[in-house]
């Protein structure tokens, strides 16, 4: 029986730097395989935030980076979602509190969509019709904060956790807010 030579696929493919976006440090996060530079072009890379920020603290976050262009050994790319851990966001939820869900799609001030999936924790029970007032009230602060700061800003101040804390002081009013968290945040 006649063995046929051919070259191993592996060997033939070239090792690409993958660079994360501006807005995150330009830094090189890892590599990847393709067999030419327009085949990595629109893949999503998932990584941990903490990979990027070296934070702990960010270890529960998960970026979706799509790459946009290769230019020789180097792929840029953008952020297409940032979205928390399910096991993060179940582990906020304990018996005697009520968790509330939005999902918005708003506009920034240069008018690229985005859409938010947001969710609120609350300190003790919350009756419905206080359910509804906070959720409407989440989703006009998410309205009025995305339109006055462009994509890049709302990401960064997402990711230190300003945007959570200036949400959780508008919305004190209504009942006591223990957490706001961003579940997904798609560009």
């Amino acid at each position: 029986m006649a063995v046929s030579k051919s070259t191993d696929k592996w060997k033939l493919k070239k090792w690409i730097n993958i660079y994360t976006p501006e807005s995150l440090g330009n830094s090189v996060i890892g590599e990847m395989p393709a067999n030419e530079e327009k085949d990595a072009v629109g893949r999503v890379i998932k990584v941990n935030m903490s990979w990027i920020t070296n934070k702990m603290s960010h270890s529960f976050m998960i970026v979706g980076l799509k790459v946009n262009d290769v230019s020789g050994s180097a792929a840029h790319t953008s952020i297409k979602y940032i979205e928390q851990t399910y096991s993060y966001l179940h582990s906020l939820v304990r018996r005697g509190s009520s968790a509330i869900y939005t999902v918005d799609p708003v506009k920034d001030k240069d008018g690229k969509k985005i859409i938010m999936k947001l969710m609120l924790v609350t300190s003790s029970k919350v009756a419905t019709p206080k359910k509804k007032a906070l959720r409407k009230a989440l989703s006009e602060f998410t309205k009025t904060y995305a339109s006055s700061r462009d994509c890049d800003s709302i990401v960064k101040e997402m990711i230190e956790g300003s945007m959570q804390s200036e949400g959780i002081n508008s919305l004190r009013k209504i009942a006591s807010v223990s957490k706001l968290e961003v579940k997904r945040l798609e560009l």
